[in-house]
């Protein structure tokens, strides 16, 4: 035999000597997963929805009468009381126009008086020669006929005295007033529109749509705690933090909206100062009419839920499911049941057990059957599973 195939011979009869495992180059060690416990925790079930912030009262400002703006008198941006000036129109044509209606009354009362000298007169002399019934009846005449024209006048008085007032445009509320769309020098009038807008700063509506077949689980749900009055109201603003203060539901819509199938509900907010101040003055507040939130919708009274990170669950065609720890070590893919969860927090309504081992982290290493190393997940995975506040 030559030294080549002597060789060759010594190859096969080596690899046919080593384990099976070693021929197919093994898979090495089990891939590291960090898990945590199933765990039965307090929650409060919750459901979010799309909203707005709408402020309670809302007034544009316009002109009631047709003048010059003389004065502005508040900040852009500023906050206002009820009663404050807010501007002045030109007064002296409606202040021209007062003193004469003043006069044509003065005018009027002087006349009445000499016609109840008349009227006197003519009635003294009724019962002598000289007089004549006519006569009483003519100064008679003539004396209610001025009372009724200085009473005309007066009413004319008070139209003048109402359009020297609306010369001044006073706050109707308190509120934050926006930005103005005439400034002095233009004439305004009642059909020029709107100078400013007044919106209401403390406390603030939140609308928000839900489904018909929502508000009816909702109604059933909250009727052993006092009807849907009895949720708490909760605002995660743009930034994703919770707004700080909490609201209740005081209105429902009475109709249902044909092209969504949706009926309105609005809570009602809390909007105290940060305690800062923006730099027309006005303190800051969290929330601003008009801002888009999301709408969290909580029940009052918590509730006993298995709880695990929502980072746990994973999705397919068929639905959620999680992978569990299973006996030697296996990771078992497990279908699960969702209850009301949270971006940070999943809820279990069926599918685990109180104790069992899920796997949080390490996930894409993982398949259904496959042996896993596992240990405790990172103190962030494993605070996820605490319901958010």
């Amino acid at each position: 035999m030559s030294p080549r195939c002597a060789a060759l011979a010594l190859l096969l009869i080596l690899g046919a000597a080593l384990p099976a495992r070693a021929q197919q180059g093994g898979p090495g060690r089990p891939p590291a997963v960090g898990v945590v416990a199933v765990a039965i925790q307090s929650v409060q079930p919750s459901l979010e929805f799309v909203g707005r912030i709408q402020s309670t009262e809302r007034v544009n400002l316009v002109a009631r009468v047709t003048a010059f703006i003389e004065q502005r008198a508040f900040v852009e941006g500023a906050e206002v009381k009820k009663g404050d000036l807010l501007y002045r129109l030109e007064q002296p044509p409606f202040q021209a126009d007062v003193a004469a209606k003043q006069a044509a009354i003065d005018n009027l009362k002087a006349q009445l008086v000499n016609a109840a000298v008349t009227l006197r007169r003519a009635q003294a002399l009724l019962n002598t020669p000289a007089g004549q019934q006519s006569n009483v009846d003519a100064a008679l005449a003539s004396q209610q006929s001025l009372q009724a024209q200085i009473e005309g006048a007066e009413a004319l008085l008070r139209q003048s005295q109402i359009n020297l007032d609306y010369t001044e445009i006073r706050a109707p509320i308190d509120g934050k007033i926006g930005r103005t769309a005439f400034t002095v020098g233009n004439v305004v009038t009642p059909t020029t529109g709107t100078l400013a807008t007044i919106v209401s700063q403390d406390p603030m509506y939140v609308i928000f749509p839900v489904p018909v077949r929502t508000v009816l689980a909702l109604r059933q749900r909250y009727a052993a705690s006092g009807g849907l009055g009895s949720a708490v109201v909760k605002v995660r603003l743009p930034s994703g933090q919770i707004y700080g203060q909490n609201g209740k539901l005081d209105f429902i819509d009475n109709t249902v909206s044909a092209t969504t199938d949706t009926m309105t509900l609005r809570g009602l907010m809390p909007n105290p100062p940060l305690g800062g101040e923006a730099s027309s003055g006005a303190p800051l507040r969290e929330l601003v009419d008009g801002e888009l939130v999301t709408v969290v919708l909580e029940q009052e009274a918590a509730v006993q839920a298995l709880v695990i990170p929502r980072a746990a669950v994973l999705s397919d065609q068929q639905g959620d499911y999680v992978y569990v720890v299973a006996a030697g070590n296996r990771a078992e893919q497990r279908r699960i049941t969702l209850g009301q969860s949270t971006p940070t927090t999943a809820v279990i309504a069926s599918g685990l057990a109180a104790g069992e081992q899920v796997i949080v982290e390490g996930l894409q290493r993982v398949r259904p059957g496959q042996v896993v190393a596992p240990g405790p997940a990172s103190p962030t995975a494993a605070a996820a599973s605490l319901p958010q506040q």
